[in-house]
């Protein structure tokens, strides 16, 4: 199942465009998304058996998909190819930073850049479905909800300011956009196993799969979990693959003007204009 946020209702996306979640169950789920991403277990038994008015899918109001998560939280060098061809050494625990909820922005618009040195790092993002007790790596994927497409936008100079200070400078407005919607674990085949990759006018910048992780998902949940509680609605931007722009000589930042599309195998596609601050 695809679950969407239609002008912030909970929608069910189907082929001929999306199903008003509040609606088709008389009002038992819904309508907000975080109501609905708690009753995703019962949402997938009902789904097949849902009726009423489908509407034909529109870009512009689909907001992102967990539209109130208490906790955004991201990993970095979770990647091999991209530890490498920046010259680290892979960590033994994962490297976990705070993303802040005021950077949450839906799949489609504008992004505004706040400087010249902001960076684009596509992930898979996990959507938590489940309060996380006991986790260990045999049950952890039981907890998710389901996985979307994100971009772990970075201002590179504020990011490293201050000790390496990453929250900050991977916090302006629109610097967390997810979605088009989640894709429930049930309809993916291999979830070890996914590609991603973003592009930048048309020009391919990261292509990469999952599998290319250092800690892939059950690990990184079970370690994230020894240390925090996470809850329905949470996120968790799970690390970007190689070709970052600050990865090369000289770095290739983004720039007002260009078009940024950020894909998920299974999920879909993300697309956000780049524009000046005015």
């Amino acid at each position: 199942m695809k679950l969407a946020n239609v002008n912030g209702r909970g929608a069910i996306v189907l082929d001929e465009g999306t199903l008003d979640i509040a609606d088709a169950t008389g009002g038992r789920i819904g309508p907000d998304l975080p109501s609905c991403i708690a009753a995703l277990e019962e949402l997938v038994a009902l789904a097949p058996t849902l009726t009423g008015e489908i509407k034909a899918l529109d870009e512009s109001v689909l907001g992102p998909p967990s539209s109130h998560p208490g906790q955004i939280i991201a990993i970095g060098m979770n990647y091999k190819a991209h530890a490498a061809e920046m010259g680290l050494v892979l960590s033994t625990i994962p490297a976990a930073f705070a993303k802040f909820r005021s950077a949450l922005a839906g799949p489609f618009g504008s992004i505004t850049l706040p400087s010249s040195e902001v960076d684009h790092e596509v992930e898979m993002v996990l959507v938590i479905g489940k309060t996380t007790r006991d986790v260990t790596p045999q049950n952890a994927w039981d907890f998710v909800a389901g996985i979307t497409c994100g971009q772990d936008l970075s201002e590179r100079v504020v990011q490293m300011a201050a000790g390496r200070q990453f929250a900050l400078g991977k916090s302006y407005p629109g610097f967390a956009p997810i979605g088009p919607w989640i894709t429930t674990i049930d309809e993916i085949p291999d979830p070890s196993n996914i590609s991603l990759g973003c592009s930048v006018d048309g020009d391919v910048k990261q292509d990469a799969k999952t599998s290319d992780m250092v800690f892939a998902v059950p690990e990184l949940l079970t370690a994230l979990c020894e240390v925090i509680t996470l809850e329905p609605g949470d996120l968790i931007f799970t690390g970007s693959p190689a070709g970052a722009g600050s990865s090369h000589q000289p770095p290739r930042y983004l720039k007002p003007g260009q078009e940024l599309v950020t894909w998920v195998e299974h999920v879909g596609t993300m697309r956000h204009t780049l524009v000046s601050e005015s």
